[in-house]
C-alpha cells in the first residue's frame, strides 16, 4: 500500500476549485481578506448553503470587504455598517442575500453589534426588558412582542416633550382604536395585555401615578364563530393544481396531502420527523403538542407512494430529522408561518375561491368529510386527537343539512295559538 500525504494548501486548493471551476480567473488565496473568506466560507458550508448559494455569497462579500480597506478578522460590524459596505445600484437581490448570510455568520462568531431600536424614554424601556425577563422570567419571543408594541405606544402618543407620567387613559384609548381596525380581538389581547403589564411596571416603580393598567381586555368566546372548512372538492383541486415534478412542488403537495387526508395541524406538520413515518408497517405518528399524546395513524396506500417519493426525490439530503424542509439555502425546518405562505401562494396560483382561508381550513374540512360519511363524533374526535368532544361538536354547526333532517317539526296551529295569545 503506497501512502500520498496531502499537504495543508493543497487540499484548500482543491476545495477552492470544487467551488469555482478551474477556468474560474481570480485567485482568492492571494485576497487581503483571504482569512475572511476562509472562515466564512466553512462557516456556509457547515451551515448546510449549497455551492451555488456559496459561489454568489463569496464573490459579494470579497468585494465589499476589499472596498472597505484593512480588515481585522477580530473587526465587529454593526447593521449601519453592513448597510454602507453591500450598498448598491446594481444585483441588489446576489447582494442582500450576501449581506443576510454575512450577517448571520458575525452573530454566529460573537462579531455582531447589536443596535438598539430608536423610541423615545429608551432608557424606560431597556428597564423594563430587564424586569420581563429576569424578574417574571418571559421567553424572549413573548419579551419581543410586547417591548414592540409598547414602543409602538410610546412613539405614538409620549412625545419628547412627555414624560411616561404625562400618559392618560385618552391616550390609551387611542391607541387601541387605532389597533382595533388593523387587528382582531385576538391580536387586540396580545396588545392590550402588553399595555396593562408595562403600565403596571410602571405605576410600582412610581413613574406612573395613575393605575392605566386596569383597562379592560377584549373577550373572545369559544363558539362566537364556526370553524371554517375547505369543502372537499376545493381542497382535491388544490391538491391537483401543485407540480410535484419539483422538490418544492413535491414537499408542498406531501404537506396539504397530510393536512387534508389525514386532519393534521399546521403545527403537527412542521413538527414531523423521520423516525415518525414507517413506510414499510404503514404507520405515521404524530405528536400532539396540545394533549402531549402521540397519535398512531395508518398509512394508505397513496400516502405511502407520496411520501415516498418527497422522500426519495423531494427532500434535501441533510442530516436534519424534520420531514419537510425548506427547499432554498440554508436548509431548515418548516415553521406554521412558512406553512401558511405556502399555501397563500398555491391557493393564488390554483385561481381557487379561498381568498381568507388558512390552512387549518383543510383540517376542519377533513373533520366535515367524516362527518358527512356518517362517522361518529367520538371516532372523529379520536382521530383528529381532541381530548373533549365538545372540540369535536363544534363541526356540527357547519352540517346545516345534517340538523334540518334531525329537526323536529313544530304544528302550526300550536305554533299560530301561541303567537296571538288565544285560548
Amino acid at each position: 500500500m503506497v501512502c500520498i500525504r496531502i499537504s495543508r494548501g493543497y487540499l484548500e486548493h482543491i476545495m477552492r476549485h470544487r467551488v469555482f471551476p478551474q477556468c474560474y480567473s481570480t485567485s482568492y488565496s492571494s485576497s487581503p481578506v483571504a482569512p475572511w473568506l476562509d472562515a466564512f466560507s466553512t462557516w456556509h458550508t457547515a451551515t448546510g448553503y449549497g455551492r451555488a448559494a456559496l459561489r454568489s455569497h463569496l464573490c459579494v462579500v470579497r468585494r465589499v470587504l476589499e472596498a472597505h480597506g484593512a480588515v481585522e478578522l477580530t473587526t465587529r460590524f454593526s447593521d449601519t455598517d453592513l448597510k454602507h459596505l453591500f450598498a448598491t445600484r446594481v444585483r441588489r437581490k446576489q447582494f442582500a442575500g450576501a449581506r443576510s448570510a454575512f450577517t448571520r455568520f458575525l452573530r454566529d462568531r460573537g462579531q455582531w453589534i447589536d443596535t438598539p431600536l430608536r423610541c423615545r424614554h429608551s432608557d424606560v424601556v431597556h428597564e423594563y426588558e430587564k424586569y420581563v425577563l429576569e424578574i417574571r422570567g418571559l421567553a424572549p419571543a413573548t419579551v419581543n412582542q410586547q417591548l414592540a408594541i409598547v414602543r409602538e405606544f410610546l412613539n405614538a402618543h409620549c412625545r419628547a416633550s412627555r414624560e411616561v407620567g404625562d400618559l392618560t387613559l385618552r391616550d390609551v384609548e387611542r391607541f387601541i382604536a387605532v389597533k382595533s381596525k388593523r387587528n382582531g380581538r385576538s391580536a387586540l389581547q396580545m396588545v392590550v395585555g402588553a399595555l396593562r403589564s408595562f403600565f403596571r411596571y410602571s405605576h410600582q416603580r412610581g413613574l406612573l401615578t395613575k393605575r392605566l393598567d386596569e383597562i379592560d381586555m377584549p373577550t373572545r368566546f369559544r363558539d362566537e364563530r364556526p370553524p371554517r372548512a375547505i369543502p372537499w372538492e376545493l381542497a382535491q383541486k388544490l391538491l391537483a393544481s401543485i407540480d410535484r415534478r419539483t422538490r418544492m412542488g413535491s414537499r408542498d403537495h406531501a404537506m396539504f396531502y397530510l393536512m387534508t387526508h389525514f386532519g393534521l395541524r399546521t403545527g403537527e406538520v412542521t413538527y414531523l420527523s423521520l423516525k415518525d413515518i414507517d413506510l414499510k408497517g404503514r404507520v405515521l405518528r404524530v405528536s400532539q403538542r396540545k394533549t402531549h399524546q402521540t397519535l398512531a395513524l395508518p398509512l394508505t396506500t397513496p400516502a405511502v407512494r407520496i411520501l415516498g417519493r418527497y422522500l426519495k426525490f423531494g427532500r434535501p439530503r441533510t442530516t436534519l430529522p424534520e420531514v419537510f424542509l425548506g427547499v432554498l439555502p440554508p436548509q431548515r425546518a418548516m415553521t406554521r408561518g412558512a406553512v401558511s405562505e405556502v399555501f397563500r401562494r398555491r391557493v393564488k396560483d390554483a385561481g381557487l375561491p379561498l381568498t381568507g382561508y388558512s390552512p387549518y381550513g383543510l383540517r376542519h374540512g377533513f373533520a366535515m368529510r367524516l362527518l358527512q360519511r356518517g362517522v361518529g363524533i367520538k371516532a372523529i374526535g379520536d382521530l383528529m386527537g381532541h381530548r373533549d368532544l365538545s372540540s369535536t361538536s363544534t363541526y356540527l354547526r357547519l352540517d346545516t343539512d345534517a340538523l334540518r333532517e334531525v329537526a323536529l317539526s313544530v304544528p302550526k296551529t300550536s305554533a299560530m295559538s301561541a303567537a296571538v295569545g288565544a285560548p
